[in-house]
């Protein structure tokens, strides 16, 4: 089941209260739910559904090349981008369930373009699964959720203290937030194909 993240979108919790009930069988059957929602989407895709270029008139990815910045995102792409972030916030989860505070980043995110095929795509994501749960199994018998991801003062603000299982739902949000896009992707993929 994916999760209702609206009381984060409408900031009447803070992130660790919204992650607290969260175990680690609650966060693997996350994992696995977002990549099967995500598998869902694209299912019927083929190569040049992946690789199609939707338009998106609200694009603006202020870290992109300059002639990236305002493209419609591939669904290649997006699975690209949304199993980084997964990864980073999965990868901090193993290093502060431990008791260790960390900071800076731990995000890769591969080259869209280097990703061209239904197979790489549906490996990626497979991957990630692997990835993210090997990454949660690292967590000892009794994790540390008092120790959080050291970030500047500014990030803290706008992301919110982060701990342990906080970590890996930031990293879900984050998929969340890119699920209607998904599906328009796949949909504009799906008539430009058809035509």
């Amino acid at each position: 089941m994916l999760i209702d993240f609206t009381p984060l979108r409408d900031k009447t919790v803070e992130w660790l209260e919204f992650a607290a009930p969260y175990t680690l069988p609650m966060l693997r059957a996350a994992i696995d739910a977002y990549i099967d929602a995500t598998l869902d989407i694209i299912g019927p895709a083929t190569d040049a559904h992946l690789t199609f270029e939707p338009v998106d008139a609200a694009a603006d990815d202020p870290y992109a090349p300059e002639e990236d910045r305002k493209i419609g995102w591939s669904l290649a792409h997006l699975v690209l981008h949304v199993t980084a972030s997964l990864e980073e916030g999965a990868a901090f989860s193993s290093i502060l369930a431990r008791g260790i505070s960390i900071g800076g980043r731990l995000r890769y995110e591969p080259d869209w373009r280097t990703f061209t095929t239904r197979t790489q795509v549906l490996e990626r994501l497979e991957e990630c699964r692997r990835m993210c749960l090997a990454y949660l199994d690292t967590w000892p018998n009794s994790p540390h959720l008092d120790v959080y991801r050291e970030m500047p003062e500014d990030w803290a603000q706008i992301l919110g203290q982060r701990n342990a299982p906080a970590s890996v739902l930031g990293g879900l949000r984050h998929w969340d937030d890119h699920m209607d896009q998904f599906r328009d992707a796949m949909a504009q993929a799906r008539k430009a194909i058809q035509a």
